[in-house]
């Protein structure tokens, strides 16, 4: 009988001890379930080719080249991918609504021996609980913002805090993105729906008694956008404002942002845009520096007339508390860790008023 699960945290906390997605490698890449491997039983080609007889010629003769085509492959995940399991793995299928696919596969692994069980309703039942988790279900969790202008050192300083056992919920790491017009990172973003599992499954491993320290953004990171329940705590979250001088954050800048500041073609087209925005001089002016190769320039130039005023205008916009101000001298590893420490130290104050 296929498992039933009516929350998403018991769903994460199935105890099985490999969660299996027979899905197609284009189902699979679009979203899964956090930490599933992908043994498809049938493959893109195959699953638009039964697709199509289905539709064009008979459900019966579309079901009889499925069933040969699932075994088939079946039979080679259990000889090259399964092999090495022993008599007591607990495997955990789904395929897209929990039916053919999966129950094909979960009843192969169990003539074997294997304990394997299936997810009532697949994928749609996960997607369903994600969804009702992150769009229909309040925001249990008390988020703390870590505030201030661009190049702050805001994402390498939420980075150090989980050493000192503070909770931290990463969504630039999530999305895949630093999180503004250059911030693009290798491998592009994920899909909204696989950001979306990327972030119920962190929300779901935070305990909701404690603070959780996240990184003001804005409502989206690139083209991922944030949950609505989330999106509303983290305007109205309590903020640590970090303070740098802006030769310290053009020094932390420059570097941080090297691999795109090294590309002046590619740097030159995402920027010319913001002409309708800046003006023709300001972005006439940003070109110039990167023709000439003033990395420190430009990157101070931006700050100045683009990031600082689109920070000042949505400050004035939601207004939120403010904890604390944390002037960071520099941003060098020294500086980093010495402002994680300071916030460490506004979050006990916080945490203890309170109780």
């Amino acid at each position: 009988m296929a498992l039933e699960f009516t929350t998403l945290p018991q769903l994460y906390a199935h105890g099985y001890d490999t969660v299996i997605d027979v899905r197609s490698p284009a189902e699979f890449a679009e979203d899964h379930l956090p930490g599933a491997i992908n043994l498809p039983v049938l493959d893109n080609d195959e699953r638009a080719r039964v697709g199509t007889m289905y539709k064009q010629q008979s459900p019966f003769l579309a079901r009889k080249l499925g069933a040969a085509l699932v075994f088939r492959n079946a039979a080679n995940h259990v000889e090259q991918s399964l092999s090495h399991h022993d008599g007591g793995w607990r495997p955990l299928v789904y395929c897209w609504r929990g039916g053919q696919r999966s129950g094909a596969f979960t009843w192969m692994l169990q003539q074997i021996g294997w304990r394997a069980e299936v997810i009532a309703g697949g994928y749609r039942t996960y997607r369903r609980l994600v969804n009702r988790y992150l769009y229909d279900d309040p925001l249990p969790h008390r988020l703390v913002a870590l505030d201030g202008f661009t190049g702050t050192a805001k994402t390498e300083i939420l980075g150090h805090l989980p050493a000192h056992d503070v909770q931290v919920l990463d969504l630039e790491a999530l999305a895949n993105h630093r999180g503004s017009l250059l911030g693009g990172r290798p491998g592009g973003q994920p899909s909204q729906k696989a950001f979306e599992s990327r972030l119920a499954a962190a929300l779901c491993a935070l305990d909701p008694a404690r603070p959780v320290v996240v990184e003001a953004e804005s409502s989206k990171i690139g083209e991922r956008i944030l949950p609505p329940s989330l999106w509303s705590a983290l305007c109205a979250a309590p903020r640590i404002e970090i303070e740098a001088p802006i030769d310290a954050r053009t020094a932390y800048l420059t570097a941080a942002y090297d691999d795109i500041l090294s590309d002046a073609d590619t740097l030159s087209a995402r920027l010319d845009p913001l002409r309708y925005h800046r003006g023709h001089e300001v972005v006439d002016g940003w070109l110039q520096l990167i023709a000439a190769g003033d990395k420190a320039g430009v990157t101070r130039a931006l700050m100045q007339q683009h990031y600082d005023p689109a920070y000042l205008k949505s400050r004035r916009a939601h207004a939120p508390g403010q904890l604390a101000t944390i002037a960071a001298a520099s941003l060098d590893s020294e500086g980093i860790a010495h402002a994680a420490s300071e916030v460490v130290g506004v979050l006990e104050k916080f945490v203890m008023s309170d109780r």
